[in-house]
């Protein structure tokens, strides 16, 4: 391709809404064009790094045995009310929907659980029939509430999602094992740093989830690990070991204290002389089922955090809120900042965090204003709670594979999920064969995710410096740039052409830059567009030398046209 020919335009200054530095160097150096909140034309430069990224997503698929398919985007609200999660999606807001002129409702696909049910359960009867993966990588779209971070966070995004179809848990495993295999062989051809971790499934539901996660300063997830026990696990999900609360001693006599204007754990500690870990805070929550709302209490230890993702799960709601400032005065009879376990409304589900079961003697709201209650023990002085884990992971906490190591905490970027699905679609959408036994089963299934245009941008994050980014070589829309120095190097150029044709024959993407524009500019393009390699034909082609550059290292060299090749080659290999 000869720059004069290719659709492009580099850009001096950041776009006025991009937040990160993907976002900022994809819209500088042209490859991505804002058309609306959240929806973004991919130029023929990113189009060319997302084919290079769903090739080897194909292969690597294909390779594990998976047969490609397309589904349609347009969705049937039919399908999503027998599967039981349309009233979640659209209570949830993230649903794009519409209606066609006969007043059929169709949603626009955020995910293909159930089409995908839909189909094989048209086509298989008997266990002789699986188990088979089908996979696809088409356009998903989802009303994100605030779209953002360029193509992280968008409303539309191209995706390659598979899902397996077994007759038994041992194929289930065995199909699972075989993507996991699949996503490691694909991560690494994309030359990409990343994580596997343990992972909530989300509003898709299922088990046995793991996340394939990019490391980078920008990742939206805290990542929880202990490389050296081999334990990883992205916050929401992860567990840990932490030390043992003070000593309460035993059971005294429960007492209240006038504490005005005293609500933080904060103030409560310098109030009383207390450490936080004596304590036990109470928040109210609303959660949100098909069929009605609850409020929940939670208790847990003064210097913790809850995990809401834990605790959404552990409810089985449609959504969760805290509960508004009203609630909170209903349920209670005080004014937010003094909730507590002894004393809440019967109305109220009231659990617990494991770390506070056994203390005694410990610190709480008295849901009364301006007042909290010493030597409070939970089970004499109120209701013994179901207790859980819903603790959130921090840094130093000791890991559970092995308590004389500590956690560590690294951002990540959610590149591939997989998990397995079970029968929560099977069996609400009639998916059923034959079972050798001549019993009716419900089929076994599997969901393996990956984000073909979010692992673009993830790319980015983790390779960039201050001139541009560094694509890796597997999926950089060219491998080389060519440019001659002179204008009127008339050898030069004949000599550049010849060498654009070779490498072209050789199989290599070659991106001539004719543009009649300064070296300078040229070089300058080269760096922000991220290529890795960079030729020049400048002062050294008298002598028959030319100009290497290796973008990632910055490593340059003046060699003879004959070792070009092998020095690419060399540092690719590296």
């Amino acid at each position: 391709m000869r720059s004069t020919q290719l659709f492009f335009k580099t850009y001096y200054d950041d776009p006025a809404d991009a937040e990160i530095i993907s976002h900022k160097l994809m819209a500088r150096a042209g490859y991505l064009v804002k058309t609306g909140a959240g929806i973004y034309t991919l130029t023929p430069l990113l189009w060319r790094v997302v084919k290079k990224v769903m090739n080897i997503i194909c292969e690597e698929m294909d390779r594990s045995g998976a047969q490609e398919i397309m589904m349609p985007i347009l969705q049937p609200f039919s399908l999503w009310k027998e599967s039981g999660r349309l009233d979640g999606y659209l209570k949830a807001n993230i649903l794009f929907n519409l209606k066609d002129r006969k007043g059929g409702e169709l949603a626009l696909g955020p995910t293909h659980e159930e089409v995908v049910t839909d189909l094989v359960r048209r086509s298989v009867s008997s266990h002789k029939d699986l188990p088979v993966i089908l996979y696809q990588q088409q356009m998903k779209f989802r009303d994100e509430i605030r779209p953002r971070f360029g193509l992280m966070r968008g409303r539309e995004f191209m995706m390659k999602d598979a899902y397996s179809f077994d007759a038994d848990q041992e194929g289930l495993d065995k199909s699972y094992e075989t993507m996991k295999a699949a996503y490691h062989r694909i991560f690494k051809r994309l030359g990409l740093r990343y994580v596997v971790v343990d992972a909530d499934s989300g509003a898709i539901g299922g088990s046995g989830s793991q996340e394939f996660m990019v490391t980078a300063e920008a990742g939206e997830d805290a990542l929880m690990l202990c490389e050296e026990a081999g334990y990883g696990a992205n916050v929401e999900k992860a567990v840990c070991i932490i030390p043992d609360a003070p000593d309460g001693g035993e059971p005294k006599e429960m007492r209240k204290e006038a504490t005005p204007e005293i609500k933080s754990v904060e103030q409560l500690c310098e109030f009383f002389d207390l450490p936080a870990s004596r304590m036990v805070k109470t928040v109210i929550y609303k959660a949100v089922f098909a069929e009605d709302e609850k409020v929940v209490a939670v208790l847990m230890r003064g210097d913790r955090q809850i995990n809401e993702v834990k605790l959404e799960n552990r409810l089985d709601c449609l959504a969760l809120h805290l509960a508004d400032d009203e609630t909170v005065r209903r349920v209670t009879g005080a004014e937010p900042g003094f909730a507590g376990p002894v004393g809440l409304a019967e109305e109220v589900l009231v659990l617990a965090d494991e770390s506070t079961k056994g203390m005694t003697n410990v610190l709480c709201g008295c849901n009364e204003t301006d007042y909290h209650l010493l030597d409070v023990n939970i089970g004499r002085d109120c209701e013994t709670p179901e207790y859980l884990d819903l603790m959130t992971a921090e840094p130093g906490d000791r890991c559970v594979l092995d308590q004389t190591k500590e956690l560590t905490v690294v951002r990540g970027i959610e590149v591939g999920h997989i998990f397995k699905l079970g029968d929560k679609y099977s069996q609400s959408m009639g998916l059923k064969f034959m079972g050798k036994d001549g019993k009716q089963h419900a089929a076994l299934m599997g969901c393996y995710g990956i984000g073909s245009t979010r692992i673009a941008a993830a790319a980015v994050e983790q390779n960039h410096d201050g001139d541009g980014i560094v694509w890796p070589h597997a999926i950089a829309p060219f491998h080389v740039v060519l440019t001659v120095a002179g204008k009127k190097d008339s050898d030069g150029i004949a000599a550049c052409e010849t060498l654009y044709s070779q490498l072209m024959e050789e199989g290599q993407d070659v991106l001539l830059d004719d543009r009649p524009i300064g070296l300078g500019a040229r070089l300058k393009d080269a760096e922000l567009m991220g290529i890795p390699f960079r030729i020049l034909f400048g002062r050294g082609f008298k002598e028959g030398k030319v100009e290497i550059k290796c973008r990632r290292t910055g490593e340059t060299a003046d060699i003879g046209l004959d070792e070009i090749s092998a020095w690419m080659e060399s540092r690719v290999s590296e």
